[in-house]
This record gives structure tokens, C-alpha cells and sequence, in this order.
């Protein structure tokens, strides 16, 4: 996607001043935040992963940390439904179906396509799905039908050097999670410090509906999930 013209507009204190047009995805995206952040009453709840098993079982399926990352999301979304659901209009709706958006933010594109029934995929079913919503995302070619629907929002933003990563909720959905880099650091097991690889990952949640048990309840089984390098 090629960036909209941009016209200098005059020279003063700040040097000369560029003026770029948004297109219609950045103003959705301008407009979903500024409506999120003065709406929701958001709260966040962080945890670190031990990913030594899941890098494992990633090398052994070939199947990408993402994959990973949503089939563990999608996992503690069915153990906590309150979390897999929205605050409307001053009643909760729960989901039956677990339907995750992931976000693509690269080369002038950002999207979140929705991998659907998250929970009754393999993780090599969900990495094949997450490729073909990629390539075709940096196409141009996501339909409408591949943008919605989704009930919970994840960000992995691994390839950065960030410490922390707080996620902004897709409203009217209850929560979204964003998911650090791996870093090398020392854990420890069984008493013993050892050298390891670390994920923070950080929970938002609408605190209208998702309080701090349901938050932590959902983080200790995401992490739970990944820590035993479960597929």
C-alpha cells in the first residue's frame, strides 16, 4: 500500500510543515481509538512466560509462536467465557464460538483478519490460516467476511524490541492481548536459576466486564498452556 501524497504547506517554527491525507483504513483505525479510549474503563493485568516448551514444540510443527499464541488464548477463552464476550448497552453477551482477530501491522498495512473457531484448530491449521490471511492482507485481497466476527483481539508483536506491549480492546469486545519478544533471561526450575527464554504478554479487558479474577484466571492458563508447550 503506497502512502498518500504529501504537500508542504508552509515553513514557520517548526521547519516546513507536511500535510498527509489518512486513507480509509487509518481513519477507521483513528476512529476505533479515540471511541475505545474515551469509552472503555480499561485495565490491564501482565504475566511472564517461561516459552522454553513452546519454542520446542514450535521447531518440532514448524507452525510459528503465533499459532501458538492464539491456540493458547483460545484456550483460556473457553475455560473463562466471560473474557470471550461484550459489554452492551448495560447487559454482557457471551460467544459460543471463539473466533480471534489477529492483527497485521507491516508495510503500510494493518488489519486484523479473524481466524474463527480458534479452539477446534490445530496450531498448524491455525499457522496455514494466519499465512493465507497475511498474504493476501499485503495483496489487498481480505474481504469484508474475513475482517469480522471476531469475539477477542491478539496482538503478537515479537519482531520489536519492546519491553511490554499494552493492547487496545476492539470494542465492543471484552478484551484483547498483545504478547512481547521472546528474550533470553534466567528462569528458574525445580530451585535451580538457568538460563531460559521469557514472553511478557499483557491482558486489557473492559473492566465493566472482565474484573481481576477473570483476568487472572484467563493469564494463568494462557500461560499454563504455552509453559507445557501444548499444540
Amino acid at each position: 500500500m503506497n502512502e498518500p501524497a504529501a504537500a508542504p504547506t508552509g515553513v514557520g517554527p517548526k521547519g516546513v510543515v507536511t500535510t498527509i491525507e489518512l486513507d480509509r483504513n487509518e481513519r477507521t483505525i483513528v476512529r476505533r481509538s479515540a471511541e475505545t479510549r474515551a469509552t472503555v474503563p480499561s485495565v490491564e493485568f501482565a504475566v511472564v512466560v517461561d516459552m522454553g516448551r513452546s519454542i520446542a514444540t514450535e521447531a518440532e510443527l514448524g507452525c510459528g509462536i503465533t499459532a501458538l499464541l492464539v491456540r493458547a488464548a483460545a484456550h483460556a477463552l473457553r475455560a473463562l467465557p466471560r473474557v470471550n464476550g461484550a459489554y452492551r448497552d448495560g447487559h454482557y453477551e457471551l460467544y459460543s464460538r471463539i473466533n480471534v482477530g489477529v492483527t497485521i501491522a507491516e508495510e503500510g498495512v494493518h488489519v486484523i483478519p479473524t481466524v474463527f473457531d480458534a479452539d477446534e484448530k490445530s496450531a498448524i491449521e491455525i499457522a496455514a490460516e494466519l499465512a493465507d490471511h497475511r498474504n493476501r492482507a499485503l495483496a489487498g485481497e481480505l474481504m469484508p467476511a474475513d475482517l469480522t466476527g471476531a469475539t477477542f483481539t491478539l496482538t503478537d508483536s515479537g519482531r520489536y524490541d519492546v519491553a511490554t506491549v499494552t493492547p487496545l480492546i476492539v470494542a465492543p469486545q471484552a478484551a484483547a492481548l498483545a504478547a512481547g519478544p521472546i528474550r533470553e533471561t534466567a528462569v528458574v526450575r525445580d530451585g535451580a536459576v538457568l538460563a531460559g527464554r521469557t514472553m511478557a504478554a499483557t491482558l486489557a479487558g473492559d473492566h465493566r466486564m472482565v474484573h481481576g479474577a477473570h483476568a487472572s484466571s484467563f493469564l494463568e492458563k494462557f500461560k499454563t498452556h504455552l509453559e507445557e508447550g501444548l499444540a
